[in-house]
């Protein structure tokens, strides 16, 4: 019998030279590098425009290494970023400054060479950047930070007094009269000039250079002592001066805040509230004295909650009330809050746990690590006295009494804990949370322009009623 034919095997195949192994290593090898140096993508672009800085951010799925070149004159911020190729996303750049941006002119961005990009920022006028990276937290992945500082920052307090002056209604000319005997024209004599604790304000500052405001990216050491707000004179039941409220939208820019579940951003819907009460300060008089409420953001960019304190500091604010919109795990939640600090524990769980959850603002809206003394900063900031908190919670119960009338209350009485915004050791200080945006019906209502009218009115009533009762010269001040 015969046997079956096999398959022949086939024959081995010859070994590859030495040479082969070597190049094909190398090529291995080469391409390994290279992917791994050009392994980031850019996931988004944004540019956060506001008259104190404007931040450029570029987030990728990997660390970027960026190298800065600062050229002064016409005032312009390069940055070669290595191990990435010109893409269309950071090509968006270019459409993305706009015309009134108050610090940048305009971006170009172009492959200066094989894995650089360079990218230069043309700015309106002398300007301190500052470039570092962010790790990745909450919904963002890696972020690469150009902010940019203009080098001669306005006053805040002359620009609010300045601000105040413009919109005061003009007088009206008087209309030409015939001519008067002497005793008529002795007898229609003007009256000497009222005070005018506004004018006092200017002048005064304007005789005096006031300390330099370094850049708002960590919280700053308070400025130097200064004299006593110009333009005051007291008595035991009302002051002559301008009355200042330090309003402080929460979140802002690269920190969205609590997102409710049908999109509702807490940023957007604080600063909506935050402007109408901002209105009804402005035309408002307590004692005779003007009032004027200051935004510690007037738009949608980030502040550091450090920066958000030396801020009301610098205009010397007689009250100090941060907006937000509060957040929990489960949508059952609802109802609103106000906080005042504490200087021991907190007062229940849930404070803690949102004094917690507010502070790590500063590492989502991200801030620079590496700026000199942050720790010290932050350190002088951290002194308040038993009695601003004892203001604070005098202003905490007015202002949540007249909330309960426009919508229901989380917890019947003002609440405690270690929030970092709250720690300006000279000015009553309270944090408002208006609402639960994770509550599927109080999103809803804080989006409605009534109830945001509504919460606007509430606060505006708890202000005045706090200043009836507490003058705001009738505590010392340390500023």
């Amino acid at each position: 019998m015969n046997e079956p034919t096999l398959p022949a095997r086939p024959a081995a195949a010859p070994l590859p030279s030495r040479r082969a192994v070597l190049q094909a290593g190398s090529l291995v090898l080469l391409l390994g590098t290279q992917q791994i140096a050009r392994g980031a993508t850019i996931l988004a672009v944004r540019v956060w425009p506001a008259p104190e800085y404007s931040r450029v951010t570029i987030e990728s799925d990997g660390a970027l290494v960026a190298k800065q070149f600062f050229v002064t004159t016409p005032p312009r911020l390069a940055v070669d970023i290595e191990g990435i190729d010109l893409s269309p996303e950071l090509r968006e750049l270019v459409a993305k400054v706009k015309p009134d941006d108050p610090n940048i002119a305009g971006i170009r961005v172009g492959q200066n060479a094989p894995g650089v990009v360079r990218l230069v920022v043309d700015l309106k006028q002398a300007a301190m950047p500052q470039v570092f990276t962010l790790p990745p937290v909450a919904a963002y992945q890696h972020r690469l930070v150009f902010d940019l500082y203009p080098a001669a920052p306005v006053d805040p307090l002359e620009a609010l007094i300045a601000e105040r002056l413009r919109e005061a209604p003009a007088k009206a000319a008087p209309a030409p009269n015939p001519p008067l005997t002497t005793a008529a024209a002795a007898a229609r004599a003007p009256a000497p000039p009222e005070h005018d604790p506004l004018g006092d304000l200017i002048a005064q500052r304007s005789q005096r250079p006031g300390p330099p405001e370094p850049p708002p990216m960590v919280a700053t050491a308070p400025p130097p002592a200064e004299p006593a707000r110009p333009g005051i004179r007291a008595t035991s039941t009302q002051t002559d001066r301008l009355i200042i409220v330090a309003l402080d939208p929460g979140h802002g820019g690269e920190d969205p805040g609590a997102i409710g579940p049908a999109g509702t951003r807490e940023k957007d819907v604080v600063l909506r509230v935050a402007h109408l009460l901002r209105d009804r300060i402005n035309a408002t008089t307590v004692g005779g004295n003007p009032m004027r409420a200051y935004l510690t953001r007037d738009g949608d960019y980030f502040v550091p909650l450090g920066t958000r304190v030396q801020k009301a500091r610098r205009v010397q604010a007689d009250l100090f009330v941060s907006i937000h919109a509060d957040a929990f795990t489960t949508p059952a939640a609802r109802g609103a809050s106000v906080f005042a600090l504490s200087q021991g524990g907190a007062s229940s769980t849930a404070a803690r746990w949102l004094a917690n959850k507010e502070n790590q603002a500063d590492l989502v809206g991200g801030i620079n690590v590496q700026s000199k003394d942050q720790h010290v900063q932050r350190a002088l900031l951290d002194m308040s006295t038993t009695a601003q908190i004892n203001d604070s919670l005098k202003l905490g119960t007015v202002l949540l009494g007249e909330i309960g009338n426009v919508g229901k209350l989380h917890k019947p009485r003002v609440e405690q804990a270690g929030f970092a915004v709250l720690k300006a050791p000279d000015i009553p200080s309270v944090l408002v949370e208006t609402a639960f945006i994770s509550n599927p019906e109080e999103e809803k209502r804080l989006r409605s322009s009534a109830y945001q009218e509504q919460l606007a009115d509430a606060l505006m009533r708890g202000i005045t009623r706090y200043f009836a009762k507490n003058p705001p010269l009738a505590r010392s001040r340390s500023v």
